[in-house]
């Protein structure tokens, strides 16, 4: 918890960042860039995919639609805040020559979307049937 707390500090003073370690070649620090941007577009598109649910199924029952919206809404948001976490730890790693870190976060956020995905299929099929 610690360390969460000293790079959630660290977000929004990346120039702390600067000063550990040795600078690494730019396109390391670009690659780690474009990964955080990647996790950001996949945070928007689970926000708007909530969005969309609440908004563009109104034949849905209110309990089905604001569940399925509060799951991707929710998963933008840990998306987002996991994005530049990584970010962080990952710019700090690089710069003291350490191994990458690791991250279960990419299997909890696919489980996430498949069980999401699998109880909008059901409700689709149900839906259509009824």
């Amino acid at each position: 918890m610690i360390a969460f707390i000293r790079n959630a500090r660290l977000w929004f003073a990346p120039e702390e960042v600067r000063q550990e370690g040795t600078t690494p070649d730019y396109r390391f620090s670009l690659a780690n860039e474009r990964t955080f941007l990647a996790w950001l577009r996949t945070a928007l598109a689970l926000v708007g995919g909530g969005f969309a649910v609440d908004q563009f199924l109104p034949g849905l029952g209110r309990g089905w639609r604001v569940g399925l919206a509060l799951a991707l809404l929710a998963t933008g948001v840990l998306c987002a805040l996991r994005a530049v976490s990584h970010w962080v730890r990952c710019e700090r790693a690089m710069r003291k020559g350490e191994d990458l870190p690791v991250s279960r976060f990419p299997a909890l956020l696919s489980l996430i979307v498949a069980v999401v995905a699998v109880v909008m299929v059901v409700v689709v099929l149900v839906g259509r049937e009824g």
